[in-house]
């Protein structure tokens, strides 16, 4: 198993990017609007691969958790 604090740091990094991926989304929404369209195909700014990355990092986390407790998801 890798260094357990490393990953616990690395886990607590991508749950605070995935925090402010969210307000920067819930700015963003409040000050334009968002359509079905922009959320699921927008090719620009904020939105262009916001779920993607989001998906990801989201799932590294879990594998994180799994890995530092030395479940298997």
């Amino acid at each position: 198993m890798a260094d357990k604090a490393a990953l616990i740091k690395e886990k607590q990094e991508l749950i605070d990017k995935m925090l402010s991926m969210q307000k920067q989304f819930i700015d963003y929404e409040h000050k334009q609007g968002i359509s079905g369209k922009d959320y699921w195909a927008s090719k620009d700014g904020l939105l262009a691969n916001y779920r993607q990355d989001y998906i990801n990092m989201a799932n590294r986390v879990v594998d994180l958790a799994h890995t530092i407790v030395g479940s298997v998801r």
